[in-house]
């Protein structure tokens, strides 16, 4: 039986704007107010998923979610209508409009942490929704998540839907963003990697003094529980503080894993040596460990360039690629040491560069943009097909996006009601594309 790894793009929604939102990532921090372009983020982000596609992968879209999201604004206190709601916060609270109107949904990696069925007790794909608890405006998303997931993997006899860890910091959980599994073969049992910031239980043990660490282990714990993950197919692995303070806010901008490739920085896992040698330990096979030395590549323009948000994906040749960001060809030093890369005997044989700098701009690059979820014939062939990418739908895509997105946003342009009109329009017409039912709650 065939075996893929397919990865699912968020599709960046209308009200992508810089608002600065999450504190710990540099980048959102540094482009808070500038003038943001939903059309081009939109259409980035549908062109590299076209390409990976046109490589042979099999490449899926994940809808955004319903932003402004005047549900939430009523809860906090603002009424009226629509309209009205949206005066009111936008007049005397701003920041609960803006993080009410992220699109924030576009990083896909922090939308679940999904366990393929070569690894569960029952044979199925798992998904766990992330809570991400961290930000407020994130944590608004998981319920939404949820319906999204469960339209696009509804087949029950292959998918196991489980619902968001409890909204307690506890139990902060931010996704495949902290979760790399390593395998032979996607279809064969592998080791699943979760890394955490920090214990919320352990108070002994360390964690960031300056920016958060968005990951407990008690919720990767949890998660490996749900999902049927046995202590024979994980490995809990610590980031290092030291990095997290340095804007590395989650695993994904520090290290990066594909079947029997880890590429990491020399600086991003605490205990490092042994946590690694029980990773060597658990894998069936020859297992590549990549260290990135700082005297190659500084975290500071790891961060900047976002190296390691890549994604690495095999072709259908059994080759791997990187799939990165043009900020790394047009930083000197990370382009060669990526040209260094690919010459080192590694099954990584060439690196791709991909514009998606409206997403970079706000904190994430290509891996940010994908959840990855490891399927056999079987499982791909129950996927809702809708969802899958090709050349008709990424046609139909593209006009859906040119025809409703604004190419011009600014923070003070959230509060407008045609932004939010315009918005349903959309996500409506969207539903019907990607035959997803009433996920939405003004549809509901």
């Amino acid at each position: 039986m065939k075996q893929f790894e397919a990865n699912f793009d968020g599709l960046v929604g209308p009200t992508h704007n810089y608002a600065g939102l999450s504190f710990g990532n540099v980048a959102s921090s540094q482009n808070a107010t500038a003038p943001s372009n939903p059309k081009a983020a939109a259409l980035q982000g549908l062109k590299k998923a076209k390409a990976l596609a046109d490589l042979g992968l099999v490449q899926g879209i994940i809808a955004p979610q319903e932003r402004p999201d005047v549900y939430t604004l009523r809860q906090l206190g603002f009424s009226g209508t629509d309209a009205q709601v949206l005066e009111k916060a936008a007049k005397t609270s701003p920041q609960w409009l803006q993080a009410c109107a992220s699109a924030s949904s576009m990083w896909t990696a922090n939308a679940a942490t999904v366990s393929p069925s070569a690894d569960t007790s029952d044979g199925k794909v798992h998904f766990t929704p992330a809570n991400l608890v961290d930000k407020f405006h994130r944590s608004i998303e998981a319920d939404t998540t949820s319906r999204i997931l469960q339209a696009m993997f509804y087949d029950k006899r292959h998918f196991k839907h489980h619902a968001p860890l409890p909204m307690h910091a506890n139990l902060g959980d931010e996704g495949a963003a902290n979760h790399t599994r390593l395998c032979q073969q996607y279809d064969e049992s592998g080791v699943e990697i979760f890394v955490y910031g920090q214990s919320a239980l352990n108070p002994s043990m360390p964690k960031p003094q300056k920016y958060p660490a968005r990951q407990t282990l008690e919720a990767s714990q949890a998660i490996a529980r749900l999902h049927g993950v046995d202590d024979d197919c994980s490995v809990f692995i610590q980031q290092n503080p030291q990095v997290i303070d340095q804007g590395v806010f989650h695993n994904d901008v520090i290290a990066v894993g594909n079947q029997n490739v880890l590429l990491f920085h020399e600086q991003a896992f605490f205990d490092r040596e042994a946590k690694l040698q029980e990773l060597q330990n658990k894998f069936d096979g020859e297992l590549h460990l990549i260290k990135v030395p700082s005297s190659k590549v500084s975290v500071a323009d790891a961060v900047k360039t976002y190296l390691f948000n890549t994604q690495i994906v095999t072709l259908p040749s059994g080759e791997m690629a990187i799939i990165a960001p043009t900020d790394c060809e047009e930083h000197v030093g990370v382009k060669a040491y990526l040209d260094e890369l690919v010459e080192l005997g590694t099954p990584i044989k060439q690196v791709l560069y991909f514009d998606v700098k409206q997403s970079m701009q706000n904190g994430g690059g290509p891996a940010c943009l994908r959840l990855r979820v490891a399927m056999n014939e079987q499982e791909l062939n129950a996927v809702n097909s809708q969802v899958l990418l090709n050349d008709e739908r990424y046609q139909i895509l593209t006009k859906w996006v040119e025809r409703h997105y604004r190419d011009r946003l600014l923070p003070q342009d959230l509060a407008d009601p045609q932004l939010l009109m315009e918005t349903r329009t959309a996500l409506d017409e969207l539903t019907h594309i990607l035959k997803l039912g009433s996920i939405y709650p003004f549809q509901r």
